[in-house]
């Protein structure tokens, strides 16, 4: 038997939300987080009880991520000055700025490996399947940012991060 929703909700809620932030930056992650969850909950009684539950919430972030970039590229909004950016100790966008600014700097395959992988915690399979590419790809793409962090922003990252 399924679990209640809401209990999907508080174990995954905050890995959903990390990954969006770092796919779409502080400012749109909310929304795309809301987005998601709203999607998933009326997906969520054909869900199959053996299915992975956060590799399923994080694919349908990436695709909320998505739609919010294609809608952002048309209709570009300029800023009198810049936001605030959100509170939250574990949360991209707190204390460690210089990182997610390096990490939103990647070519996008990059980062998006990058996210599902050491914020999601996802294994490179499900990343491929979420990228549409192969495990290999995942697994390069992961490899490739890393070492674009570790060589452009040395001081950001520690060597812990493996696969």
């Amino acid at each position: 038997m399924k679990e209640p929703f809401e209990n999907v909700v508080a174990r995954h809620g905050a890995t959903v939300l990390r990954v969006c932030r770092v796919l779409l930056g502080p400012h749109d992650a909310d929304d795309a987080w809301s987005e998601t969850f709203l999607s998933a909950l009326r997906a969520y009684p054909d869900l199959p009880e053996t299915a992975n539950v956060e590799a399923w919430l994080v694919t349908i972030a990436h695709r909320k991520a998505i739609d919010v970039l294609r809608v952002a590229k048309r209709n570009p909004l300029p800023v009198g000055e810049v936001p605030e950016t959100p509170a939250g100790g574990d949360l991209p966008g707190s204390a460690d700025a210089d990182l997610w600014a390096a990490v939103k700097a990647l070519p996008a395959k990059q980062r998006q490996a990058i996210a599902y992988r050491y914020v999601a915690g996802l294994p490179y399979a499900e990343i491929a399947q979420i990228l549409g590419g192969t495990v290999e790809a995942a697994r390069r793409a992961a490899a490739d940012g890393l070492k674009n962090l570790r060589k452009n922003h040395p001081g950001a990252i520690t060597r812990g991060a493996s696969s």
